[in-house]
C-alpha cells in the first residue's frame, strides 16, 4: 500500500514531535507520532460518542452496559459477573450502577432460575426500545468520524489497529488491560 501523504496543516501531535527534536533530537520519537494520535483521537471520540449518548439521556457506561445485554441477543438478559467483566470494573460498582438502570425501568433484575443465590439483568422493554434508538446514533456518529478516510484508508487502517490490539491483548501483561 502506498504511503499516505500527511496533512499539510499540521496537527497538535506534529507540534509536540518538533519540540522534542529541538530539544532532545537524540531521542528517537517515531513512536510518538502514531501513539499521540491515537491518544488525541480517543480524547475527541469520546467526547463525540457521550455528546451522542447525552441525547438520549445515557452516560458512556449506560449505554455499555444496555449494549453488552442488547448484544447478548433474546432474552437480552446475562449474569452481573458477565457484564461487569465485559466492562472491567468491579462487582460492587456494578450493582450501584445497575441499581441506577433499574429505578429508571431500563433492566430489570431477577432471580437466576439455576442458582438461587445470584440474579440476571434483562433489559426491559423501555431499555430495549432505549438502547435500539442510541446505538443507530452512535452508529451513525461514527460513521461521520471515519467519512474523511477513503474506504482503502479505513480498511487498512482497521487491519493495522487489529494488528496492534492482537500484539497487546496476548502480550505476556496482558492480564490488566481494559476492555473496549
Amino acid at each position: 500500500m502506498p504511503e499516505m501523504p500527511k496533512p499539510s496543516t499540521p496537527d497538535a501531535v506534529d507540534l509536540i514531535l518538533a519540540q522534542w527534536r529541538e530539544q532532545r533530537p537524540d531521542l528517537d520519537t517515531r513512536s510518538m507520532g502514531p501513539l499521540g494520535r491515537l491518544g488525541r483521537c480517543y480524547q475527541h471520540l469520546v467526547q463525540r460518542m457521550e455528546a451522542t449518548f447525552a441525547q438520549f439521556g445515557l452516560s458512556r457506561w449506560e449505554f455499555d452496559v444496555l449494549a453488552t445485554l442488547r448484544r447478548a441477543g433474546p432474552p437480552h438478559c446475562l449474569a452481573p459477573t458477565a457484564l461487569f467483566q465485559s466492562m472491567m470494573i468491579s462487582s460492587g460498582t456494578l450493582t450501584h450502577r445497575l441499581k441506577g438502570l433499574e429505578a429508571r425501568g431500563w433492566i430489570s433484575r431477577q432471580a437466576h432460575p439455576d442458582d438461587a443465590r445470584s440474579l440476571l439483568v434483562q433489559l426491559s422493554p423501555a431499555g430495549l426500545a432505549l438502547i435500539d434508538r442510541a446505538v443507530e446514533a452512535h452508529v451513525q456518529t461514527q460513521r461521520e468520524v471515519l467519512s474523511v478516510l477513503p474506504q482503502a484508508q479505513l480498511a487498512a487502517l482497521d487491519a493495522a489497529l487489529a494488528r496492534l490490539l492482537t500484539s497487546l491483548e496476548t502480550a505476556p501483561d496482558a492480564g490488566s488491560a481494559p476492555a473496549a
